[in-house]
């Protein structure tokens, strides 16, 4: 089941090494990483001139998936203008294609995809093994789409303005656009991915010898763990289900789910007869499941009421109910694009003045930075001091180092993900792996943000400077608690067996997995500064690691 990896092989030797982890970092509650009137520092260093719109500038290690940032810019309309600049390094490919293509669904044309229809979409390709023929068409069409856009700068400017990938490598773009044909089904049929035995060979592994009795050990860490720890509202029956199969959201007919989900693929080297071989498989998340992401936490009290001591909605029902409200406030940055093609047909209309249109909201960018380059980022001028939120997932905390500190500017905030949902891990481990991230946090050169209400998902820190920030500071009163985010399972990243793996294409990168020990994962970052009058936020749930009562993750 294993062959030569080719050129591909080659190229990771060379250094081009990523984790297989597509999936991390996703079972961790979602939460706006900005939420505040202001960043930390000075306002006015933020603008050329006071007509111009501040800009806030974050720096996301290990953030998997587009959600957190999704969530962020969902919410920006409940606070002063800004410009946006997320700057995203994650340590494999396939995790930057998923950011594209999750983006891209979240930004469709709503003429071409109504809500019920992106909604259902993004949660089959973001927490399903398994897909129906419709959604994997789509994810095919999008694929070839942006597998020729990724070599043309000129036309990726055009057609996706808030993209930027002039910081990765030209081999890094190359491998890329791989990922996309991979994608787009430049090998046909389901044997170029099987899915459903790629996923059962890895619980097998996982389970070992409970792998007759995995009912019963899913039953147990369901109950034992992830309720204890807060994730009340998932239910037996669609846990078990995802242990299963790796179908979490199944909004139709079960049978309907057969196609695998392609975007769930990864590489990694193996070791062949002495050689390192590059080979394709599955080595996501098996053990903790997407559904703490969006399912635990609404701004709709009336989903999380219980009756009898047990929760009325399942946390499939609350997820679906919580990106279908992401999408909904997402309209607000797809609407300018599609007014600028009415606006003649509105001028040259009715005499009556038209009403206002609300303003649209200021661009944002989303910038992808070169695969391992959190060591060096702070020999560029352009990154030093230049950020005032910085977020950790907790499987990048290893990487939380005095070099990465120095790219935040004074009075800077840094939100780390804990480990909180991982089941794999026992209470002191918990604990230990918490203080770890305050050491690490500490010789970076943050101070634990003090006031807050505590939190087992993130920890929370700022850049230690002048002074330290005000206490009374709105954003981190009890009233508004702070986001929180949760990475893929330890468990994930043991060495596959041969029969997990598929061998890659020329021209598909493959990725090694991060070795985590069990002191390194992180969580999220948040910048905090009060809101105007009547704009105070709305509490928000968590979808890994949450905020106040918002189900969706952003960062």
């Amino acid at each position: 089941m294993i062959e030569k990896g080719g050129d591909y092989g080659q190229q990771l030797r060379r250094g081009l090494r990523t984790s297989a982890q597509p999936r991390a970092g996703r079972e961790g509650v979602s939460r706006v990483i900005w939420k505040d009137k202001g960043p930390p520092v000075d306002p006015d260093s933020q603008a050329d001139t006071e007509h111009e719109t501040p800009e806030l500038n974050v720096l996301l290690l290990g953030s998997v998936d587009g959600r957190h940032l999704l969530r962020t810019l969902a919410r920006a309309a409940l606070w002063p203008r800004r410009r946006f600049h997320f700057y995203v390094l994650e340590n494999n490919l396939e995790a930057v294609a998923r950011h594209v293509l999750i983006f891209s669904l979240a930004l469709e044309d709503p003429e071409k995809m109504g809500l019920q229809e992106r909604s259902e979409t993004f949660l089959e390709v973001w927490g399903n093994a398994l897909l129906r023929p419709p959604v994997a068409a789509f994810v095919r069409a999008q694929a070839g789409r942006l597998a020729h856009l990724v070599p043309e700068p000129d036309r990726l400017a055009e057609q996706l303005p808030w993209l930027s990938l002039g910081a990765l490598k030209f081999r890094e773009r190359d491998a890329l656009e791989a990922v996309f044909r991979f994608w787009a089904g430049g090998e046909k049929g389901p044997e170029a991915f099987p899915m459903s035995r790629l996923w059962d060979s890895r619980l097998r592994q996982y389970l070992g010898s409970r792998y007759d009795a995995r009912r019963g050990v899913s039953d147990w860490d369901l109950h034992m763990k992830l309720h204890d720890r807060g994730a009340r509202v998932i239910h037996t029956r669609e846990f078990r289900r995802w242990r299963d199969t790796g179908v979490a959201f199944e909004l139709r007919d079960s049978s309907a789910y057969h196609v695998p989900n392609r975007t769930l693929a990864s590489g990694r080297l193996l070791s062949l007869r002495g050689e390192r071989v590059a080979a394709r498989g599955y080595w996501g998340d098996i053990a903790t499941g997407p559904f703490v992401a969006f399912g635990i936490e609404a701004d709709d009290e009336t989903l999380l009421k219980t009756s009898n001591g047990q929760p009325v909605k399942t946390a499939g029902e609350i997820t679906e109910h919580n990106v279908a409200e992401l999408f909904r406030e997402m309209a607000a940055w797809v609407r300018p694009r599609a007014a600028q093609g009415d606006s003649e047909q509105v001028q040259g209309g009715a005499e009556e003045s038209p009403e206002p249109a609300a303003p649209a909201p200021e661009p944002f960018t989303v910038h992808f930075l070169s695969l391992g380059s959190a060591h060096t980022l702070h020999h560029k001028s352009c990154y030093k001091g230049q950020f005032q939120l910085l977020y950790v997932a907790c499987g990048m905390v290893h990487l939380l180092s005095p070099e990465l500190g120095a790219c935040v500017a004074p009075g800077g905030r840094l939100i780390v993900e804990l480990a909180q949902f991982l089941v794999d891990l026992r209470q002191e481990q918990l604990q230990a792996f918490s203080s770890r991230v305050g050491e690490l946090a500490q010789a970076a050169g943050f101070a634990p943000q003090l006031g807050g209400k505590p939190s087992d998902i993130f920890a929370r820190f700022y850049k230690a400077g002048d002074s330290a920030p005000s206490h009374e500071d709105p954003a981190v009163e009890s009233g508004t608690p702070p986001p929180e985010l949760l990475a893929p399972p330890i468990e994930a990243t043991d060495p596959p067996p041969e029969d997990r793996t598929q061998p890659l294409e020329p021209g598909t990168p493959p990725s090694e997995p991060l070795k985590l020990t069990s002191d390194s994962q992180a969580s999220l970052l948040e910048a905090s500064v009060p809101p105007t009058g009547s704009q105070a936020p709305k509490s928000e749930n968590q979808t890994v690691p949450p905020e106040t009562k918002s189900p969706t993750p952003e960062i």
